[in-house]
């Protein structure tokens, strides 16, 4: 099973705001802390607001935040949003056509596989991924707290 890189993208966005100790974090904070391109955690941002996870803050001392507590977001949640094509094996969509489709197991062991996985992920929450919370803000350079 391989996530999408937006996926992982949407992980490291929700783990940066959880460590965030109070305030708001900007798009560049979020894109310097990891290295990567502010387009990224952008895109991100704009979805996961949608889903209500981050309450975005427009303006001049604008930024993001957690929604709602970190307790409250589940992994396995998150991944479902964030990948709606779950699809292992092309079979596994609607027009996917097999010539040993009408006799094969191998669908039936893979969606099993991909039930398990998502049964890992549905055990977590944000607040678990973010328990050493102070190590993990450490690891991000230091900015400047925004409130609003």
């Amino acid at each position: 099973m391989r996530l999408k890189t937006y996926t992982d993208y949407t992980l490291r966005v929700l783990i940066r705001l959880a460590v965030q100790p109070k305030g708001l974090t900007t798009i560049a904070a979020i894109a310097n802390g990891y290295g990567i391109s502010e387009n990224h955690p952008m895109k991100v941002a704009h979805q996961i607001g949608l889903a209500g996870y981050v309450e975005t803050v427009r303006g001049r001392n604008g930024g993001l935040r957690l929604a709602r507590p970190a307790a409250e977001i589940n992994i396995g949640a998150v991944v479902r949003r964030m990948e709606p094509d779950l699809d292992i094996v092309p079979c596994f969509n609607a027009s996917g056509a097999c010539v040993i489709q009408p006799a094969c197991v191998l669908k039936g062991a893979l969606d099993e596989a991909l039930d398990a996985f998502l049964a890992v992920l549905d055990r977590y929450t944000l607040a678990d991924l973010t328990k050493a919370r102070r190590k993990l803000f450490a690891l991000f350079p230091v900015e400047e707290t925004r409130t609003a």
